[in-house]
């Protein structure tokens, strides 16, 4: 039997209504989606930016049918783990944060590392003109490995070391360019002015360490080791 028209009408018109009551909650529930991706995407930029000159991330968005996420607040439920990769956030939502849930990100850096310019034999002092930078995406290399020239230089290699590769940490040691009790000399840099004193070291240290110096007058400070019997403090 055939619907009569004005039965159609009636039908028509009960659809179109509920379209649009249902509209509104789907806009919502994007939005929602949208801010829960925005923050996470805040979150980890703030914990890795410093990390290399660029970063690159992707947060993978929630289940369409997960409830709405109010008030968001991502944080690491790891706080030990690393900044780059692949990351697991947690997220509070509402008011009071009861509720949690955990979504994933891939976080790229982009970034300096120490490489040396020509290959070394194992006992060698690295100097400043041996070193070079290079970029890459800092969580493919190795573990440990130094982004700083600093942390290179005055150090000494443990193995034979090849040019344009990663050097980590673990390929290093520390040589001590001061010994406790050694006499040494203290320069004090400032805005506009340079001062040189003689002191007696109080601890043993190599390049970069921070050790405690006693000066003429009996004053004691700590100053970080700039080079043999050589110390430096900043004003």
């Amino acid at each position: 039997m055939p619907l009569s028209p004005r039965i159609i009408r009636v039908s028509l018109a009960t659809l179109l209504a509920a379209l649009c009551l249902s509209m509104p909650l789907v806009a919502s529930a994007e939005a929602s989606r949208q801010l829960l991706v925005e923050r996470v995407h805040g979150f980890l930029y703030e914990r890795s930016h410093e990390l290399g000159s660029e970063v690159h991330i992707e947060v993978h968005p929630p289940s369409a049918h997960l409830p709405a996420c109010e008030s968001p607040e991502p944080f690491m439920p790891n706080e030990r783990a690393p900044s780059q990769g692949r990351v697991s956030v947690g997220v509070r939502c509402g008011e009071q944060g009861q509720q949690v849930r955990y979504m994933q990100a891939s976080v790229a850096v982009i970034g300096d590392y120490v490489v040396l310019r020509e290959d070394i034999p194992a006992g060698t002092l690295i100097k400043p003109e041996m070193l070079e930078l290079s970029e890459a995406e800092l969580g493919r290399l190795p573990r440990g490995t130094l982004t700083d020239l600093d942390e290179v230089i005055g150090q000494e290699s443990a193995r034979a070391l090849r040019a344009g590769n990663a050097i980590t940490s673990q390929q290093l040691r520390e040589v001590t360019l001061v010994e406790r009790g050694a006499t040494v000399r203290i320069e004090a840099v400032g805005d506009g002015f340079a001062v040189s004193r003689e002191g007696q070291a109080l601890d043993s240290g190599g390049m970069g360490r921070e050790i405690r110096v006693r000066l003429a007058n009996r004053d004691i400070l700590n100053a970080q080791v700039s080079g043999h019997n050589r110390l430096s403090v900043d004003f």
